[in-house]
Parts: C-alpha cells; structure tokens; sequence
C-alpha cells in the first residue's frame, strides 16, 4: 500500500514531487510554512536539491523515506523542500551560509533555520548513522531540537549575527573613478595562474574530482587568439584549453554511445563520471568545441558538437522545441526491479558487450574504449563498489593503435567502431531510462539556443539554426510577457508564476545576440534590448555595480546577493557585461558600453585571483579594451551566396566580432538608423557582399566566402 501524498504532491517541480510520498510532513517555500513554524515556536528544517541529484536520491531513500527518521523531523521541525532550479535565489542565500560556516557546499544542501527563516546550522548530505566521518542524521536532529528547546535566544542571536556578516559580504564597489579594462600584463598573469594548477597529462585543473568549468574554456579561447600577448603566452593558453578539450571528448565523461557529456568526473582521467546529464552543460560545451573548431579546423571539434546537439536534440526536446533541463543519473537496474543504482543505463559488464556484438566488433570496440574483462573502474574511483565488474568506455588509444593492434586497416577499425557503437546504442535504449527531468528553465534555454544558433552558421547545418528559432520562440510565446517585458522563469505543464532572475535576462539576452547575428532578423536583437532594459530595471546595483540575483520583492528571501562566481553555470554579471558590448556594437549606442564599464569594475580585482573565481568577467575586462570589428554582410537572406558569406564570416575564432546582416528594404533602414555608415552598403553588382569594418570604416567589398578575412 502507497503512502499517503504529502504537500508536495500538487508541486509541479519533479524534484518536490520526486517526494510527495515521503513520510516526512513536507512543506514547499512559502507563507503556510513560515507561520507553521512561527506558530509553533519550531525551527525550521530546509533541504535544497534537484531531480537529477544523485546524493539528494540517497539522503531521501536513506532519511526521507524513513519513517522513524520523518518522525523525529515532524514532531521537531517544519520541514521545507525547495528544488534549487526552480528557487535559486532561495539556495544561494543558504549555499553562502553553509559556505561561510563548514567551508564547502553542494546538495543535497541541509539547513536549519529560525521561524524568521535566519540560518543556525547547515550542510549538504548527512548519512543515516555515523560513516564516512560524518554524523548520522537523526543524532543530528536531536542534538539541534535539544539545542533549540534550551538555548533558543542564543540561537536567535547567533543567527542574526550571521545574516548580519553574510549581507556585509556581499558589498561589492567599484574602485573610483577608474575603468575597468585589462592590460596585456593582467592577461598574462591570469595564464600563469592557470598553468600552475593545469594537469600536463590529462587535462584540466587540480585532481580528483574533475569539472569542465567552460567560463574558463571560454577564457582560454580568448586568450589563446589575444594578439597583445606573447606567443608563449597564448600557445599555455591554447595548449590548456584544446587538451582539456581533446581529454573530456576521450574521456568516460563523454557519452561515447548517445552523445551529450555527463556532469563531471570522480577522477582525474575524465574516466568515471557522475552520470547526470544538465542542459547548461551541454550548450556551454557545445559553444566551446565550436570555438575550438573555429580556431583549429579539426573535424574532431566539430564532431563533438555535432554529437552532443543530437543528443540535446533527440533526448532533451520538447514537441514544441523547448529545451528540457537535465536527465538522472541514477535509473532502474532492470525493468520490473525497484532497484536503482547510478550509471545503470550507460555501464556495460564485458560479458553484456560480447552479447551484442560480434567478436570482430568486441575486439575493436575493447581495444578502444579500453574493456576489461573484470571492468574498467579503477577502485579509487569506485569506493562503495557500486561499480564493480562494470566498464565505463573511454577511449584510450588512436584508431591508429587499436589498427595496430588489430592488424587491421584503419579504415576497417573506424568501420567496427561505428557499427559497434549503432548495436550498443540500439541495445541500451531498451534499458530503463534515467529520469528526465522535464522543466524548461528560460535561462539554460538561452545557453543552449545560443549554441545551436553558433553551431548552425559555423557548420551550415540550417536545422541547428531552425531548433534555435524554434526554442526562442517558445520562450517568447510562453515565458515572456509583452506589457511589462518580463520572463517567467519555468514552463512546466503550464507557465510558473515564478518571476525571472538576472541569469534567466542575461543568458537569454546572449542566446538572442548569438541568433541574430546567424540569421539577421533584427528581431532578436529588438528583443534582447527589450530585455536588456527589463534587466536593467529589476536588477542593477546602481549603487555598488553589477546585478543583483533576485529583485528583491520577496522578504521570504532574506538577502540580495550577486552571483561572484563562473562555476557550472556563468555569473549573470560576467554575461550582462559581455552582452552590453555587442549591443553596443550591434546597435551603436553608446550608453551599452559605458555600462559595461561600470558594471566590470566592481569585480576589479588581481587577475590571478579573478581568473579562478570569475574567469569569464576577466575576458569581459578585456573585451573592454579591444575594439569590435564588424562584419556586414549584403544580400537578401533567402540567397544561399549571402548564407555562404554569413558562414564565412563566422568561420575563424574572433572573439570581438560582430556580424550585421544588411538585406536591403526596411530592415536595411532600421539598420542604417543605428549606423549611419551603414545607409549605403549593398549587394555589389548584384552580388552579396562583406564588408570588414574597424571604427567605422570599412575594407572594399568581397564577394567570394574564401577570401573573406579578418586579418
């Protein structure tokens, strides 16, 4: 017999719902909640995570679904869900406290609040009983309830004091009077710093655990093509992005079967991976293989965009063309067993391979994605021995050694590898799938319209472009309100009234600005600077600089906080500010850079420093100081000679271009109303044109997409 549903039932986050037959009396972020408590002189228990969270899957099947464990946290506390996607404002608050106080973060995250909802206790995952060199949870939850039922004033103190130093935190200022850009010799030093901690061999920075950090990629790019540098200088930079790039794409990371990359590596070998799949990833990555592409030409690159797109694609899109947040890392080990485990549906026992493949095949496929007949998972990475016996493909070697090795041709290895990697796709999709977290969040749908709409000029795939239109015109349909400009931030089973934050602005504004500059249509651009406006007015520190997160209007959430940190996702502020000098050059006004400026010096800070905490404000800071050049091409769009001239104009890594589309008719004089110089410029004896353009001027015409250059 089911348990009865709690609160959470009628949620429509997945994550809440994921614990709507808990016995633990659930509460979801609001007022009913916060007077319980206030009513009831109890402390507040508030658990943060998401759907695809796998240690948030083992503290509810270990505590949550527990009943003597839910009675000590009923009769106790009021206990409060909140799925970080939908609330981050709420999360960032209470990450910065247990930041602040243990030193680490992550989610599950665990806190332990006043009926005023200030903070007195936190952490992430706590097991059910001492392990791992932790307290077990309910020893936990009775020392606190003991605490609070004898020391409560002090309590209430501390935790103001808290709220107190954590607000008194957040103050950031820009240095007065000075402008924020970047010399060569920062730049340099912020290389430096990177190579010191840069892993020679594998790829990345630090050891165990691996992340892909893309704002760093993103930098690394930058630097690898910032001509003010010495060529020794950008040759680290270049070495550290495109191995790490080439590592990740190698690793068991990658998904080697259905495309995509998992959310990071429990090693230092990109080997073995946490299995969830998030779609800030996949467009983050997708934007800097592209790039990788652009600088090097080699097909690779471009191959790895293309696999991870599909994926996005075929796994994470809605009917409608919206992009779904993520998928679980966990899923059922078979069909009709309860049992889930992590890496279910992507690790292979050797004995399951030899199953489906022929010998041929398995030979290849072995050789090259390094199969072991006892597993391929090294026990350090596996130290619960979740995963023995199992093999994680990574491939480690080049076609040229499995050859070898074969005594094959490698054109009949390749031919192997591909068929091999048809039958295994085809086999793990009868499996259980992972749980598909079905969310449409209006910001990571701008990181991943972006990348589609990069990839589909720069490798003339015209589907790429039209999944882009179609994701950003779902948003516009659904999670943008006309009369006042504002977004909502989540679409599921309907519009949530949950308004947008400053990342759901800036990343959509940079996912437009992608699009238009690929397609033209000067209508993305009017409506990134509708939202440019929007975001101005709900979220600038006029005072301080930058963007707040929230917009202040709910007092449930006790701080304003600033994003100051590149981590899975970009800071808001280092895209706002990357976003405000396109504007300012795809629109020619003025009043886009000077803001810029101003926002950028608020995180003015050593560069070595900065690179680590916020690498992509640091390559904002030197954009700043670069002018734009401005690639104008002219032609109607329907003619292919002006979508050939657009891709050429896309075609090299160039990180301050910019490319106007000039088609002649209106359009043509919208254009010309934001850039004077611009009246004049068309097709040139009837042919479409490039025009390269620096401060205004612009090279003769050319005609043919080879001879296009920004040189």
């Amino acid at each position: 017999m089911s348990a009865p549903a709690n609160r959470l039932a009628t949620e429509k986050s997945p994550y809440l719902r994921q614990h709507a037959a808990n016995p633990v009396d659930w509460y979801p972020w609001g007022d009913e909640a916060f007077e319980k408590a206030r009513s009831e002189s109890k402390p507040i228990f508030l658990s943060i995570g998401y759907s695809t969270c796998h240690w948030c899957h083992v503290m509810a099947h270990e505590s949550f679904e527990n009943a003597a464990t839910a009675e000590i946290l009923n009769e106790n506390f009021v206990c409060i869900k909140v799925d970080r996607e939908e609330r981050p404002d709420v999360d960032r608050v209470y990450m910065a406290f247990v930041q602040a106080t243990t030193g680490g973060g992550g989610w599950p995250l665990s806190a332990w609040l006043t009926p005023e909802l200030a903070p007195f206790v936190g952490g992430t995952y706590f097991p059910p009983d001492d392990r791992y060199g932790r307290r077990g949870f309910p020893a936990v939850l009775h020392t606190i309830a003991e605490a609070w039922k004898k020391d409560r004033p002090r309590i209430e103190e501390h935790s103001s004091k808290i709220i107190a130093a954590l607000r008194h935190g957040t103050k950031t200022s820009a240095p007065a009077g000075e402008s924020a850009t970047r010399t060569p010799a920062d730049f340099e030093r912020a290389v430096d710093s990177l190579w010191i901690h840069f892993d020679r061999e594998w790829g990345g920075f630090g050891s165990a655990p691996k992340f892909p950090r893309p704002a760093v990629l993103r930098f690394l790019a930058r630097a690898s093509v910032q001509r003010e540098l010495p060529e020794e200088v950008r040759g680290r930079a270049r070495l550290m992005w495109l191995t790490t790039l080439r590592r990740m794409a190698m690793g068991g990371m990658h998904d080697h079967l259905g495309g995509g990359f998992h959310r990071y590596a429990v090693d230092a070998h990109w080997h073995v991976p946490h299995f969830e799949k998030m779609l800030y990833d996949q467009g983050q990555l997708a934007a800097s293989y592209l790039e990788a592409f652009q600088l090097t030409g080699e097909a690779e690159f471009a191959d790895t965009v293309r696999d991870i797109l599909e994926y996005v694609l075929r796994d994470l899109t809605s009917p409608e063309g919206a992009f779904y947040c993520a998928e679980d890392a966990d899923s059922i080990i078979a069909h009709g067993s309860p049992e889930h485990a992590e890496g279910a549906f992507y690790v292979w026992s050797a004995k399951g391979l030899e199953r489906v493949l022929s010998s041929e095949e398995y030979s290849a496929f072995a050789s090259h994605y390094g199969i072991q007949p006892q597993g391929n998972v090294r026990p350090e990475s596996d130290p619960h021995g979740e995963f023995q016996g199992q093999n994680v493909p990574m491939e480690r070697c080049p076609i040229s050694q499995t050859a070898s090795e074969m005594n094959v041709p490698g054109s009949r290895v390749v031919e192997l590898l591909a068929a091999a990697r048809r039958k295994l796709f085809e086999h793990r999709a009868k499996r259980p799938r992972p749980h598909l977290d079905d969310k449409v969040l209006t910001a990571w749908n701008g990181l991943m319209l972006g990348a589609f709409a990069r990839a589909g000029v720069v490798l003339g795939e015209a589907r790429y472009t039209t999944a882009a239109l179609r994701a950003a015109e779902f948003i516009r349909s659904q999670l943008f309100e006309v009369e006042s400009g504002e977004l909502r931030r989540i679409y599921r089973e309907g519009t949530s009234p949950i308004a947008g934050f400053a990342d759901d602005y800036a990343f959509l504004i940079a996912g437009l600005l992608d699009l238009y500059e690929a397609t033209g249509d000067d209508r993305e651009l009017a409506w990134a600077e509708t939202l440019q406006a929007t975001q101005d007015r709900l979220f600038l520190d006029a005072t301080d600089g930058g963007w707040f997160s929230n917009t202040g209007a709910d007092r449930s959430v006790l701080l304003r906080l600033k994003e100051e940190h590149d981590g899975a996702e970009p800071a808001a502020t280092s895209v706002s500010v990357l976003n405000l000098l396109r504007l300012a050059a795809l629109t020619g006004r003025p009043e886009f850079r000077a803001a810029a400026d101003r926002a950028a010096a608020a995180f003015f800070e050593d560069p070595e420093r900065l690179v680590h905490s916020m690498p992509l404000m640091l390559a904002a800071q030197d954009a700043l100081g670069q002018p734009p050049v401005q690639v104008v091409v002219a032609g109607p769009p329907e003619d292919p000679r002006t979508h050939a001239l657009l891709r050429a104009a896309h075609r090299t890594l160039a990180p301050d271009r910019i490319v106007l589309l000039a088609p002649g008719g209106e359009a043509q004089l919208a254009l010309a109303r934001r850039h004077s110089y611009l009246a004049e410029i068309g097709p040139v004896r009837g042919e479409p044109a490039a025009f390269v353009c620096r401060n205004f001027l612009c090279l003769p015409a050319v005609t043919d997409p080879e001879a296009l250059s920004l040189e």
